[in-house]
């Protein structure tokens, strides 16, 4: 199958949205960058190499989380974690270390109360994010922003797309609920930046 048939079948399948929290249509995993020349090819001392994530930290609103790996569900979407106390990796994506975005979701509530990304709102510009892989790396990442859009907008490619950086995303659900479809109106998005 030719690159661009398979962009055209995943971003098709990334417009089925899942009514689930923290669901998020997805697009086409981050692909490499072509390589540099090897006589041009420099590697500052701290990039280290891609590895999978084992958990997440949120210092300052109180997340520490172990990772679920997530992939796709059988509609094309993104899967979500069925614990809600626990976050989860988005493993057709990128990972810590790598070019690209590592996208994480994780619930907003749920029937007993807060869930893992209750207090996702709250992060502001500069606050870290520290994602630890299995290896033991620690990758620390501060927040560029955050963006509330209705889920039937779901920025896919902002979120999912390929980048030259090593990006981190957090997603979770927002807005109202609405009690009919038994799922909230918006998805929250949060994007870091490796430092």
């Amino acid at each position: 199958m030719r690159r661009t048939d398979l962009l055209v079948g995943l971003a098709v399948a990334a417009l089925v949205l899942v009514a689930g929290c923290g669901a998020a249509p997805v697009a086409a995993p981050a692909a490499p960058a072509p390589a540099a020349p090897a006589t041009t090819a420099v590697v500052p001392p701290a990039v280290v190499a891609p590895a999978e994530p084992a958990s997440v930290a949120i210092p300052s609103i109180g997340v520490r989380s172990d990772l679920l790996h997530l992939g796709l569900a059988a509609d094309g979407s993104a899967e979500v974690p069925e614990d809600y106390a626990l976050a989860g990796w988005f493993r057709e994506g990128g990972r810590p270390g790598g070019r690209g975005p590592t996208v994480l979701l994780g619930h907003v509530d749920s029937r007993d109360g807060p869930a893992v990304f209750y207090r996702l709102r709250d992060l502001g510009p500069g606050d870290v994010v520290e994602v630890a892989t299995g290896d033991g790396t620690v990758a620390r990442y501060a927040v560029d922003r955050t963006e509330q859009v209705p889920k039937d907008e779901f920025p896919t490619f902002a979120v999912f797309g390929a980048t030259a950086d090593d990006v981190l995303r957090l997603v979770t659900c927002a807005g109202d609920f609405d009690r009919g479809e038994r799922s909230y109106t918006d998805n929250l998005v949060v994007h870091a930046t490796r430092v």
